[in-house]
């Protein structure tokens, strides 16, 4: 019984020293913590309560769409302004699983790879493992690390499959949703998906036929719809600063709600 209860004793200092190491922003420690949640590891549940016991407030940006419109393009862009902010930036880029190895098959990762030695910026590809709404099942808890690890900025890159990709407005503070030129009647079609869902819709690759009908579209019924070129840069500094509005805008609202829930006792 004894030698139970030194092991359980030496376990909680283990895990005890991991969140710390967390919290420190040691990189190997983040990714480790991630890999045991992904695994479902009980040891992973108890760091993640150690690390969620801190209060630290990140930016949490969901970033979804249609495959084939620019969101891991969008998301270097971004990276590169709020690192220019002199902002710590995490990302998680959920992919779908390998059929072989269960792992992510990693999608257009080649535009991340200029931030890939800057220790600014942790990236991190996470697979699906056959779970459904375009995140893993361990999205929001690896959130929660990074976010204890004093990353100022999270940014999640759903997988960009379809309309049914709405776990992330549950992650995230700010759902971004990028589109691409000439949909057409799919507008229609998109208004029960995914893009209910978004705060702010990009219309990328803005420079091609079709853009300006497409955001004449988008703006018959959505609140805030914006052009970018993400490969130029063309349009991010304007994005950056529509999600800065609403993440203000968020606040307040908070604000006002826990005061109204003070003084009626709700």
């Amino acid at each position: 019984m004894s030698g139970l209860s030194l092991q359980t004793k030496r376990e909680a200092g283990d895990a005890l020293a991991l969140a710390n190491r967390v919290k420190a922003g040691e990189v190997r420690a983040v990714s480790r913590v991630i890999t045991l949640l992904e695994s479902q590891s009980p040891d992973g549940i108890a760091i993640l309560r150690l690390l969620t016991s801190d209060s630290r407030r990140a930016a949490v940006i969901g970033i979804t769409g249609y495959p084939g419109a620019g969101k891991s393009t969008v998301v270097a862009q971004l990276v590169a302004a709020y690192r220019s902010l002199g902002m710590r930036v995490g990302v998680l880029a959920v992919d779908i699983s390998s059929p072989v190895t269960g792992g992510a098959l990693l999608g257009d990762r080649i535009r991340m790879q200029a931030h890939t030695l800057d220790r600014g910026v942790y990236i991190r590809s996470m697979a699906t493992r056959g779970h459904h709404g375009g995140l893993a099942q361990a999205t929001s808890d690896a959130a929660l690390v990074l976010e204890a690890a004093g990353y100022e900025v999270i940014l999640i890159e759903t997988i960009g499959v379809g309309q049914n990709e709405v776990d992330v407005v549950d992650v995230a503070h700010t759902v971004v949703a990028v589109v691409a030129p000439g949909l057409g009647d799919e507008v229609q079609a998109m208004k029960a998906g995914l893009l209910e869902v978004a705060h702010i819709v990009v219309v990328n690759k803005g420079d091609l036929a079709g853009a300006d009908a497409t955001l004449r579209d988008l703006r018959d019924w959505c609140p805030i719809v914006l052009r970018t070129v993400a490969t130029t840069g063309e349009g991010i500094p304007e994005l950056v600063a529509a999600i800065a509005e609403h993440q203000r805008l968020r606040d307040v609202q908070g604000s006002s709600a826990r005061l109204i829930r003070k003084r009626t006792g709700s």
